[in-house]
């Protein structure tokens, strides 16, 4: 299996992986420069760096840099003891340097208003693939989204299974009503989804909840959202609107501690439904 192939594939199905690459070589060594392995999330191979000890470190290391996303470069001596080890006969030196996959974040809008128009924008301008859903198609089509990857213009409860959500999405509900909201904020918070939000006031998101908890879905179930949505910059435009949303989608992204934004959400929204349900 060609591990480029691999990565991509791994890539297009919402999965991260990590590749090691030989970088440089000093000496004699049990493969080459540029030799890679490939490393999934369930620990699985593609490729080689030679194996025996080194091949173990450095799937260790993939492990760690999937769950860090971050780089991670590895210096190996090959003297006699770990040449003897490995039935090797080799004294060289290698370095590896192991980096995440990570796949392309796909933001998934429900409505396609003013709002969604500007957030489409930015988050494509910001790295992440969009998709627009709406049920009226008088807004839903390519004239209004021509940046987005795909654009749905069909009834919500008909799109919730054609869509791939995995750990690397992010939902935003900006429907035109409340009860829109409600029917897409169902079905996300059954979702992997990395990020929903969910537009707003407090007051609105509790009062959907409230009816939501009716049905039977735990309020567990809704720590996860972000609502209001975005980070608190005082915005009030469509443009400005769309910028906060992004902004708290890429620190959920790229910094893990920005998550205490969305904990504190959560202990608000708890404790003001339970002042209201009193």
């Amino acid at each position: 299996m060609d591990v480029y192939e691999e990565l991509v594939r791994l890539r297009r199905s919402g999965q991260k992986c990590a590749v090691a690459t030989i970088v440089q070589v000093n000496g004699s060594i049990p493969s080459y420069e540029s030799a890679k392995l490939l490393v999934r999330e369930d620990g699985s191979m593609v490729g080689t760096v030679g194996g025996g000890c080194v091949e173990a470190e450095v799937w260790n290391a993939a492990r760690e840099v999937m769950e860090t996303e971050k780089p991670k470069h590895l210096t190996f001596s090959l003297g006699q003891d770990a040449a003897y080890d490995n039935g090797l006969i080799c004294g060289g030196q290698l370095n590896v340097f192991v980096e995440p996959v990570l796949p392309q974040p796909f933001a998934y809008i429900f409505g396609a208003g003013h709002v969604s128009k500007s957030l489409s924008k930015v988050a494509s301008l910001a790295g992440f693939a969009t998709v627009i859903a709406d049920d009226r198609e008088q807004f839903a089509n390519r004239d209004r989204f021509p940046e987005a990857d795909q654009v749905y213009a069909e009834e919500y409860e008909s799109l919730f299974p054609k869509l791939p959500v995995n750990e690397s999405c992010y939902l935003v509900i900006v429907t035109r009503g409340h009860r829109d909201d409600m029917r897409v904020l169902r079905w996300a918070v059954s979702t992997p989804a990395k990020y929903i939000a969910m537009i707003g006031s407090k007051r609105k998101t509790i009062g959907v909840i409230r009816e939501l908890e009716k049905e039977g879905i735990p309020r567990s179930a809704f720590e996860k959202i972000h609502a209001p949505m975005g980070l608190d910059i005082g915005a009030i435009t469509p443009e400005e609107i769309a910028v906060s949303v992004v902004a708290e989608m890429i620190a959920v992204r790229r910094n893990p501690d920005s998550e205490w934004r969305r904990a504190a959400k959560s202990i608000f929204l708890n404790e003001s439904l339970r002042t209201i349900l009193k």
